[in-house]
């Protein structure tokens, strides 16, 4: 195979690609553009088509219908054994009779690789992922990250151009994924290998990838960076998939050049961008908690203002978070960052208190 050459922006592309099993499409109309070199993640919930869409990339399901191009070669109907394309399992798939050193290995003499290239390459990928004096050990001699990091030397010995990763961070206890993340992106942007990874962790998506393409029952919602799904969702989806989000109902009542006031059953939110949306159409309002306000006594705003009684107070060290019951069928949820307050200004459950946010923290979403 000989791929041509294209810009770095059509790196991959993916059109129109749907996956059927019977009657059941996993895999509907999705299309995207991944760029070289970037870490691109596929985030949702369990059985919204991520883990089929890289199962198609990687050869192992073929497509019913749509293209699949790397580097302008359309590489759908290619085995998975002529795809320059490696993938990165969640159970690490190492071969237990093996030592580190030969699960490394084992790609490479497949391809018939002189033995001293063999040796230079294993050497060069265990230093990259610092298991150089752990080479003759095998896999249940290793702890959980130590082995996710064999996996990925033995993923990127043979030079893939397209690198999969399948919940990369899946197998591995809480404190371990928080501490892997940013180790496993070093090595990634390291090699330089352009990388496509399936999860349903939202904090791993957004710690670890470039741009995001959020899914659901075998669409994708949006597309963007971390920043931009998080601030900018486009839809009440993503709003309350992406992080901890308070939604309230409404209708546009003004809109005066991008600036709104929505009319909702506990009272009017003023919001301060968004795209063009008529008076009269019913919208939802998307408040992030760590946006919002909190105190007993009353603030000097004149708008996003609502009185309420705290039902419930979490501590978690760094942060409180608050949930305000603001009428009898609505509470808002707080957080806020646990810097020392006065001892008669600290909130307590049953408390009554007032809750307020910015015209420029809400965002618009059609219902």
């Amino acid at each position: 195979m000989n791929p041509s050459t294209s810009s770095e922006g059509k790196f991959l592309r993916i059109d129109g690609l749907v996956k059927r099993f019977g009657e059941v499409t996993a895999v509907d109309e999705v299309s995207l553009t991944i760029n070289k070199g970037e870490i691109f993640a596929l985030l949702g919930s369990s059985g919204c088509g991520k883990t089929t869409l890289l199962r198609v990339l990687a050869g192992f399901e073929r497509a019913t219908s749509g293209r699949v191009t790397l580097e302008g070669v359309d590489i759908a109907s290619l085995p998975p054994y002529e795809r320059p394309i490696n993938m990165m399992f969640q159970s690490y798939a190492l071969f237990p009779h093996l030592n580190v050193w030969d699960n490394v290995a084992f790609g490479l003499k497949r391809q018939s690789m002189p033995k001293a290239q063999i040796d230079v390459k294993v050497q060069e990928m265990l230093q990259l992922v610092r298991l150089e004096s752990f080479a003759k050990r095998k896999p249940h001699q290793l702890s959980g990250g130590q082995q996710q990091r064999v996996a990925l030397a033995r993923s990127l010995a043979r030079q893939p151009k397209l690198l999969l990763l399948d919940e990369p961070l899946g197998a591995l206890d809480k404190k371990l994924r928080e501490q892997t993340r940013f180790e496993l992106v070093a090595i990634l942007q390291s090699v330089g290998v352009t990388c496509v990874m399936v999860t349903h962790d939202q904090e791993e998506a957004m710690s670890m990838a470039s741009r995001i393409a959020v899914m659901s029952n075998g669409r994708v919602l949006q597309v963007g960076t971390p920043r931009e799904i998080y601030e900018l969702p486009n839809c009440r989806f993503v709003a309350d998939f992406i992080g901890n989000v308070n939604l309230l109902d409404g209708q546009i009542a003004h809109n005066d050049a991008g600036r709104y006031e929505v009319t909702t059953a506990d009272g009017m939110v003023r919001v301060g961008h968004g795209n063009t949306i008529s008076v009269g159409t019913p919208v939802a309002i998307a408040v992030r908690p760590e946006r919002i306000r909190i105190s007993k006594a009353k603030p000097e705003v004149g708008y996003n203002l609502f009185s309420g009684k705290v039902r419930d107070v979490a501590y978690f060290g760094s942060y409180n978070t608050y949930i305000v019951e603001i009428s009898q069928n609505k509470t808002l949820k707080i957080m806020e960052a646990n810097s020392a307050r006065p001892d008669s200004l600290v909130i307590a459950k049953e408390d009554p208190v007032f809750i307020w946010w910015e015209e420029s923290a809400p965002t618009l979403l059609m219902n």
